[in-house]
């Protein structure tokens, strides 16, 4: 996501209201928010669940 410009940006914006349209955007905005808080969520209970397996190991 480094190498995108606001060009491009903004390129993708106006085909994403193209295809569509403004009334559905807000949803789609919506529902990619959630999925990426979920994906984060899981990923940091993932990550904490590992920390603490290996605080086990290393305590044998």
């Amino acid at each position: 996501m480094a190498n995108i410009g606001p060009t491009e940006w903004i390129i993708i914006l106006v085909i994403a209201l193209i295809i569509f349209g403004p009334a559905k955007l807000p949803q789609l905005g919506r529902a990619a928010g959630e999925t990426l808080r979920e994906f984060k969520n899981s990923t940091k209970g993932i990550m904490e669940d590992a920390k603490e397996e290996v605080k086990t190991e290393k305590e044998k």
